[in-house]
């Protein structure tokens, strides 16, 4: 079987190949998943050198056969299975995404509000390209897209490919382990059948909210929410507060915490470089690092990737844990153990309920019967070898859904924008997302990611 991971010069590279080099030699929890041919694509020849020299350093016992190129379809033919991981512009289009709306006293996040958005219009032409390509050059592969903000991206590249795309992303289903630890559960019981658990979790990619887990048809998440000493298990809690998980009744994704608590995200940001900053300076430093000295790539990968995991999210956290998180707050297993956990229950029919980005009428009828078919939304399914399938979930209503109409409103905006090159709607998209408080700051911001960043710039040419 063979996988091509598009941007293959990227940092998780390794962790793939890690998982994949234990399944071959039928260790780990995806013993069966066997994967003979890793396909590494990136427009950046410097950056694949790097992380073939960190491969070779690390050197895992049973890896798979890595090629490396920099032609798509070259990459791209025969392969069973796709990762689109691209950056496009880089970590320097972030820091601009994110410094570009700080300007403006907006928030500067790479997937939420203006700066997800200013990504989205750069990445959604070589997205599409991409799905056109994997059309061409694998036309029966599965597409699972990484690339952020994996909803707007994930829309888009289904325009051409359908259902042979779904996004992922390892903030929900961390979530629902966390959850389950919490309570004295197995952390994976409610990803298996047969254990008697279950869950309820609804909303777009970055914007969902956990609401029941179930044992035996008996829901845990009320007493589980009125108990500070388990609550405080959970890094949501800690940073939005318990108080306000017992208001809404629901544990919300993490990045909930940007529209519940924009003061103090925009506090937190401005008491330290942005998390843009931080990565292009470390990445930078990695890669000129393992250019100098190839020998130690794999040391120094080992040491980027902790300083990394550690730091991921400060802005959300007291100044005595902004350097390092809790344990159980990054044993989620990351994207990573979702892509794979995903490859695994498609190629062996080993049966998986995992939490996808698909399409809201992917099971037959509508998830949230507000959006259209054709919007992405983030819900539990079950795979297996048949394809993806979503499961039931409760109706959204009051303020979630008024929120997750708002923002899908905004994100189809931001597509059609790119697709008609038209700078009033990319206006209308920023202006009109939750955490936008003017217009006019909006077509500030819009004005500035254009002069600053050609390839935003090139969209509207």
């Amino acid at each position: 079987m063979k996988l091509a991971i598009v941007g293959g010069g990227g940092f998780r590279v390794p962790q793939i190949i890690e998982v994949l080099a234990r399944a071959r030699a039928g260790d780990g929890p995806h013993a069966q998943l066997v994967v003979d041919h890793v396909a590494l694509h990136d427009t950046a020849p410097s950056r694949l050198r790097a992380m073939k020299a960190v491969l070779t350093a690390l050197d895992y016992p049973c890896s798979p056969a890595v090629s490396s190129h920099t032609d798509l379809d070259e990459a791209l033919a025969g392969a069973d299975f796709v990762f689109s991981a691209m950056r496009v512009g880089g970590t320097r289009g972030r820091v601009l995404d994110e410094r570009c709306a700080l300007e403006e006293g907006l928030l500067g996040q790479e997937t939420v509000g203006v700066g997800g958005y200013a990504y989205a219009l750069r990445t959604l032409g070589p997205a599409l390209d991409l799905a056109r390509a994997v059309r061409r050059a694998a036309p029966g592969a599965w597409v699972i897209n990484f690339t952020n903000p994996a909803g707007i991206i994930t829309q888009a590249m289904r325009s051409v490919l359908g259902r042979r795309v779904v996004g992922i992303c390892d903030t929900p289903i961390s979530l629902v382990r966390r959850t389950c630890a919490a309570l004295g559960l197995d952390p994976s019981a409610a990803e298996r059948n047969g254990t008697g658990t279950d869950f309820d979790y609804v909303g777009l990619n970055h914007l969902g909210w956990l609401r029941s887990l179930r044992v035996d048809g008996v829901d845990l998440l009320p007493g589980l929410l009125a108990d500070d000493a388990r609550l405080d298990a959970l890094e949501e809690a800690r940073t939005i507060g318990a108080d306000w998980l017992r208001a809404i009744g629901a544990v919300p994704n993490e990045y909930l915490f940007y529209y519940y608590c924009q003061r103090e995200a925009l506090a937190g940001v401005a008491r330290s470089r942005t998390r843009g900053e931080f990565l292009d300076a470390q990445q930078g430093e990695f890669y000129e690092a393992v250019a100098a000295d190839p020998a130690r790539a794999g040391a120094l990968w080992e040491a980027a990737h902790a300083r990394r995991e550690a730091t991921y999210m400060a802005e959300a956290r007291s100044e005595d844990e902004r350097d390092g998180r809790r344990e159980e707050d990054i044993a989620g297993g990351g994207y990573q153990r979702v892509a794979l956990d995903l490859m695994t229950a498609l190629s062996t029919g080993e049966p998986a309920r995992m939490i996808l980005d698909v399409g809201n009428a992917d099971s037959g009828s509508a998830a949230i019967a507000s959006l259209a078919d054709e919007a992405v939304v983030e819900v539990p399914c079950d795979v297996d070898g048949d394809g993806i399938h979503p499961r039931p979930v409760a109706p959204l209503t009051g303020a979630p859904l008024g929120l997750v109409q708002s923002v899908k409103a905004c994100e189809d905006l931001v597509i059609e924008a790119v697709r008609r090159r038209d700078e009033s709607l990319a206006w209308r998209a920023l202006a009109l997302h939750p955490l936008v408080d003017s217009v006019r700051a909006a077509r500030r911001v819009l004005d500035s990611y254009i002069a600053r960043n050609p390839l935003v710039a090139a969209v509207f040419d």
